[in-house]
């Protein structure tokens, strides 16, 4: 899977990606690399993010700024914002990533853990969002949000309670200010992934024989999962000019995954064609 912008797309934007040390977030932030822009990476771990930084300037000679910042902490993201513009002058993109959560019967969960899962989705997105938006409308600037959400934001899903709660909210922020902020030259969307393996996420959610048993790939009709290409491709589209027109809209990238949980009988693919034919003959009688 190659690039899918042209050369330069992103040349001299500065984006603050959240969560951009490990996973999704790294990849996406390698490609806005990769189409010249300036990237500041924030998590909680500094040794990580540090070592991300070095490695991202080595694979693609791009500039990286690593803060560390917990996004529960409006007081260290207004930093990251200070120490970005310190280092290249002007924010122009904000990509919302940094997420946790849980896979439990939601009656096992302790309050502090539904706490933890709500606080890093939902506040640390709106906390990262107003102090980025408040520093753009106060500077006449223009900027762009993007935000990481999930299908179920919108169906809700039994197990994973918190981040359903959190990423629902994060889907309502996003189009609430599409509209609201517009008026600054202010753009917010979202994008919706399915499954895209993460070095040890899935073991984490799903651990031991799990995660073979509850193989997500079975879940698309694609039957694969995504490339991490694919997600950069898109979210550095939606963060680039050439989506100027795009506003308050969330793109699902996950080969179908939710229409064919969603519906009813979509599950019915697994009777096989022996069975059909009996059932065809019992029509009409």
């Amino acid at each position: 899977m190659e690039g899918m912008l042209k050369p330069g797309a992103l040349k001299d934007k500065t984006i603050i990606i959240t969560g951009g040390g490990t996973g999704l977030g790294r990849s996406m932030g390698k490609y806005f690399l990769e189409l010249g822009a300036n990237l500041v990476i924030t998590s909680r771990k500094k040794d990580v993010l540090d070592k991300t930084a070095s490695d991202l300037s080595a694979e693609t000679g791009g500039k990286v700024l690593a803060v560390a910042c917990d996004v529960r902490k409006y007081e260290e993201i207004d930093n990251v914002i200070k120490s970005a513009e310190a280092t290249f002058g002007q924010i122009h993109g904000v990509l919302n990533n940094a997420a946790g959560n849980f896979i439990s019967p939601t009656e096992r969960l302790s309050h502090r853990a539904f706490d933890i899962v709500v606080d890093i989705v939902l506040k640390g997105t709106y906390y990262t969002t107003l102090a980025a938006g408040k520093n753009w409308i106060a500077k006449k600037q223009p900027g762009t949000f993007l935000n990481i959400v999930t299908t179920y934001a919108w169906t809700g899903s039994g197990y994973v309670v918190p981040s359903a709660c959190g990423k629902a909210g994060v889907l309502a922020l996003t189009r609430s200010l599409a509209v609201e902020w517009a008026k600054y030259k202010i753009r917010s969307n979202a994008i919706a992934p399915g499954p895209f393996p993460t070095e040890g996420a899935w073991s984490r959610l799903l651990p031991g024989d799990l995660v073979k048993k509850f193989d997500p790939a079975e879940r698309v009709p694609l039957k694969r999962v995504g490339e991490h290409q694919e997600l950069a491709n898109l979210a550095a589209y939606l963060m680039s000019d050439y989506s100027a027109y795009v506003n308050g809209e969330v793109i699902t990238i996950d080969g179908g995954e939710w229409l064919r949980n969603g519906g009813e009988f979509s599950h019915l693919e697994m009777i096989p064609d022996t069975m059909w034919d009996m059932i065809e003959k019992t029509r009409g009688k």
